[in-house]
């Protein structure tokens, strides 16, 4: 299984020739683009033929229905929709109605979608696109910071990553992660480039991955672009007469040019959405309907007028109670434990040579300038990660590049350590987490999903679609409603969607909505049936 015991059992002329072969993976490795390329199209093929041997996700999470309102508005040309006349009945959750009726998140993750929807007619294609130049710009990064097989070997770890690879959930749900991660892995490149050399088009790129990252996790990406632009100015400051010119004009202005348009951009859409260039979707959504804060030195928002039970209690009964739990010692811990051990899981195989090389991995860290500087960006994402109320892997995005940086070199200093234990480790960890992806898959293909909420909803749609007319469901919920269940979501415009989902409110309104859509076979539905039936919506009760 190692090289070296390989090496030990076939004559000598075969070993030549498989030196020859190792030449030439090395002249591969050292076709910088040709590689980084081809990483992006496996990650992009490899996705893609996932999502259809396994099935195509259909959304499930609160945050993917968010996600994809966002990526219907943009994929028909428009920045956000507006205020729809009954929209008090669409209310729903991670959306705001007013001022206008948009998703409360950045725009990245829904342009990817909505790139996917335009090219290919759905946005999954869009989530395939994004984790393959996920992949890529991991790879590309690398190349700046590891020889260049191993940069190539850690793009490779990235697509076979078994929770984050090509059948985790940034490559197969609407959720995110990807464009994060992309941004990150851009900044990241950009900044031991320009710090080695100053060319324009890395200090694009840089900026490119900036702007990513302000519109996909704004918090998390600033904390990494923080240290990556204090590493960067001191870099340019200690520069003297004509080299710091230079390093004026190949990396702050291109920098700075590519921030401006960023900025503009950004303003120009929050205009759009909330009225006012400095406000953001996300601030109004949060004082419309939050009750926890986004962090955990904040303080609670009183309770805001709640239109639907099913909203306060979502709020009132899930969030706010893990904003009180973190603000005790021991509930701070618990959930400390809770975000490690969601980083062991996107590491997962990967911690094997970690682990085994940890002490000279560390000592090798600390002598480092460039291990050291990845290191301090590591620590003070997961710092603010802490301090966060909510935390999950994609909150962590920005720093993933990072991740397969000290993979990669765990496994180059565990073959320093020991040849033959460290060739080992070498083949052993690729191979795990390929069995691992493997035993995934074919759970996933043997797992029947047709009894779950997501996929009953779904299937009702569909078949409502497949129907002659257009169609409203009113749905009603229980008082013991469970909340992840939520049918009440809608395309970008409502009134020409095919079929739309609102919230029963009490008689009186609920027969203005009739009214509004009389024009459509309206069904009643009771959202907390294990198996959802349609029933004519009673009109003789309007009348």
């Amino acid at each position: 299984m190692a090289r070296l015991i390989a090496l030990s059992l076939i004559p000598s002329d075969a070993k030549l020739r498989f030196h020859l072969v190792l030449s030439k993976l090395g002249y591969i490795a050292d076709r910088q683009w040709l590689c980084v390329t081809m990483i992006g199209l496996l990650a992009f093929a490899g996705s893609a033929a996932v999502g259809l041997i396994v099935e195509i996700s259909e959304p499930k999470i609160h945050d993917e229905f968010s996600y994809l309102l966002a990526a219907d508005t943009f994929a028909h040309g428009r920045l956000t929709n507006p205020a729809h006349p009954m929209w008090i009945h669409f209310e729903s959750f991670h959306i705001i109605q007013q001022p206008t009726y948009m998703s409360k998140y950045p725009p990245a993750q829904g342009l990817a979608l909505a790139a996917g929807q335009l090219i290919a007619g759905h946005p999954i294609f869009g989530v395939w696109m994004s984790f393959g130049l996920m992949c890529a710009a991991i790879s590309w990064m690398l190349y700046a910071w590891v020889p260049p097989r191993w940069a190539v070997f850690g793009g490779v770890l990235a697509v076979i990553n078994p929770t984050l690879g090509i059948a985790g959930y940034w490559a197969q749900t609407y959720w995110g992660g990807a464009v994060a991660a992309t941004g990150g892995s851009l900044v990241l490149g950009g900044i031991r480039r320009l710090m080695r050399q100053p060319r324009v088009g890395d200090s694009l790129l840089m900026g490119i991955g900036l702007a990513i990252l302000a519109n996909s996790r704004p918090f998390e990406g600033l904390l990494v672009s923080l240290l990556a632009g204090i590493f960067l100015f001191i870099h340019v400051i200690k520069q003297r007469g004509r080299t710091q010119w230079i390093s004026i004009k190949s990396i702050v202005l291109p920098i700075l040019l590519v921030l401006a348009v960023t900025i503009t951009g950004m303003g120009f859409y929050n205009l759009r959405v909330t009225g006012n260039p400095i406000r953001m979707p996300y601030q109004i959504h949060e004082e419309t309907y939050g009750m926890a804060p986004r962090f955990l030195w904040q303080k609670p928002s009183p309770e805001a007028a709640y239109r639907h039970k099913v909203i306060r209690d979502f709020h009132a009964t899930y969030e706010l109670p893990l904003y009180t739990s973190q603000r005790s010692i021991a509930g701070f811990l618990l959930e400390a434990v809770y975000l490690l051990s969601w980083g062991l899981l996107t590491v997962n195989t990967f911690l094997i040579p970690v682990l085994i090389a940890f002490r000279v991995l560390l000592l090798w860290t600390l002598r480092n300038p460039w291990a050291g500087r990845a290191l301090l960006i590591y620590f003070v994402l997961l710092l603010g990660l802490l301090t966060e109320t909510f935390k999950w892997p994609h909150y962590a995005a920005p720093i993933t590049g990072l991740n397969y940086y000290f993979v990669v070199n765990a496994l180059r200093l565990a073959r320093w350590q020991n040849r033959k234990i460290g060739t080992l480790i070498l083949w052993l960890t690729p191979l795990l987490a390929i069995a691992a992806l493997l035993a995934f898959l074919h759970g996933a293909i043997k797992k029947d999903n047709s009894s779950s909420w997501h996929e009953q909803r779904a299937q009702l749609l569909k078949r409502l679609k497949q129907e002659d007319g257009d169609h409203l469901v009113v749905v009603n919920y229980g008082p013991g409603h469970s909340l992840p269940n939520e049918w009440v979501y809608n395309e970008a415009d409502i009134d020409h969607s095919k079929v739309v989902f609102a919230r029963a409110i009490n008689s009186t309104q609920d027969c203005q909505l009739v009214e509004y859509f009389k024009s459509r076979r309206i069904w009643s539905l009771d959202g907390d049936q294990s198996i959802p039936k349609l029933e004519p919506y009673p009109r003789n009760q309007c009348e």
